[in-house]
């Protein structure tokens, strides 16, 4: 979901609350930084003995993630973990292929309260950017190797299960359900301006428990997962192009290796921008996905099984579906989850993910074809 929201207003503040983390002495200045829906982020300039340097600060939502000490828990394991796995290979740059966590003063992960709002800190990884569009094939391979790296590095993350930081986040039916309650409730008086678009997504109920039902019988199986494997959230290296670090780590937490490959095919094939409001531009492209199939297989194929092989281009409408719903849903609520730029913005959006459901069904058949011909040569 990676359209961008309005600049997220500098704390007068943020000074201070760089000097709770381990950083350099001098703070230069600080800007809105990226194109996030949730959280505020501000990339921060200091002067470490005439030399410029930058990092990360950023203010977790704390409306939507309500538990911060559990989700900066995951975080912090996930990312300690990626660092040791990348050193561990002897990859090049394995400082900039993973997102690494600056301390506070007291050591720990992040600083603040509901008060002051929970900030983190991380390092900023240099000539390396994220797109919100993808606009070559190559980059698509990059990004879904990319995620498939991720999924893999973190098959054998020691410990406990991690947390849920928003419960039932890919859970289709749950997300159903509540769309479902809210054009019963209409509490804004919306519904009737978006009676086509209810109407298209109450014809597909039968979507939202295909992937749930295989992984109750137990065909699929629960993995750590991204859970927001949108283009944006992996860096490409600006010289080369290669894919460097999956960020956005806050719904990293237990999923379906599925929701994670169909996010991918959601947010890099799509033609148009995600809040493009001329259906006619929204299409899924082959050739991307075909690239976003191969590159996610060639890291990931080692682990996956046969159910998880299969359905493979499934996630993608049901993911597609899903975000859809979330949108319209948001819509219907009164716009209170995703930021907005204008008052149909929501409705924009889903109508957007819905015409892609629909270019997804019109491909579907081809595109598991070369799914299943790429799984046959490995």
């Amino acid at each position: 979901m990676s359209a961008a929201p309005p600049s997220p207003r500098l704390p007068s503040d943020l000074a201070g609350v760089a000097e709770e983390f381990v950083l350099p002495d001098r703070f230069v200045r600080a800007e809105p930084f990226g194109s996030g829906h949730i959280n505020d982020t501000f990339v921060a300039h200091f002067d470490r003995a005439g030399v410029r340097v930058r990092f990360i600060l950023q203010r977790i939502n704390h409306q939507i993630f309500k538990n911060v000490p559990a989700l900066m828990e995951n975080v912090q394991r996930v990312t300690a973990h990626a660092g040791r796995r990348a050193a561990a290979t002897g990859v090049k740059d394995a400082h900039r292929r993973t997102l690494v966590l600056v301390p506070t003063r007291s050591g720990a992960a992040y600083w603040g309260d509901p008060e002051v709002g929970f900030w983190r800190c991380y390092r900023f990884i240099e000539e390396a950017r994220s797109f919100d569009l993808v606009t070559q094939p190559q980059q698509a391979y990059e990004a879904a190797r990319a995620f498939g790296e991720f999924q893999h590095l973190l098959v054998d993350l020691p410990g406990a299960r991690l947390h849920e930081t928003i419960p039932d986040f890919h859970h289709t039916r749950s997300r159903f359900e509540a769309f479902r309650r809210a054009v019963q409730a209409d509490v804004r008086g919306r519904a009737a301006e978006a009676r086509a678009d209810i109407d298209f997504a109450l014809a597909r109920e039968g979507l939202v428990d295909v992937l749930l039902q295989l992984q109750a019988r137990g065909e699929i199986p629960e993995r750590v997962t991204h859970n927001d494997t949108k283009f944006n959230n992996v860096m490409l290296d600006d010289r080369t192009g290669e894919a460097l670090c999956v960020i956005d780590l806050d719904t990293v937490m237990p999923g379906l290796a599925l929701y994670d490959f169909g996010d991918m095919v959601r947010s890099a094939t799509n033609a148009a921008a995600e809040d493009e409001a001329d259906a006619a531009k929204v299409v899924m492209r082959q050739p991307v996905f075909e690239c976003l199939a191969a590159g996610y297989l060639a890291a990931a194929g080692g682990f996956l099984n046969a159910a998880e092989r299969a359905h493979l281009a499934f996630s993608g409408k049901l993911i597609t579906f899903e975000i859809g719903l979330r949108f319209l849903t948001d819509y219907l609520e009164g716009d209170v989850y995703f930021k907005i730029k204008h008052p149909t913005h929501n409705l924009v959006r889903g109508r957007n993910q819905f015409a892609l459901v629909r270019s997804i069904e019109q491909q579907e058949g081809a595109m598991q074809r070369f799914v299943d011909a790429v799984s046959n040569r490995s």
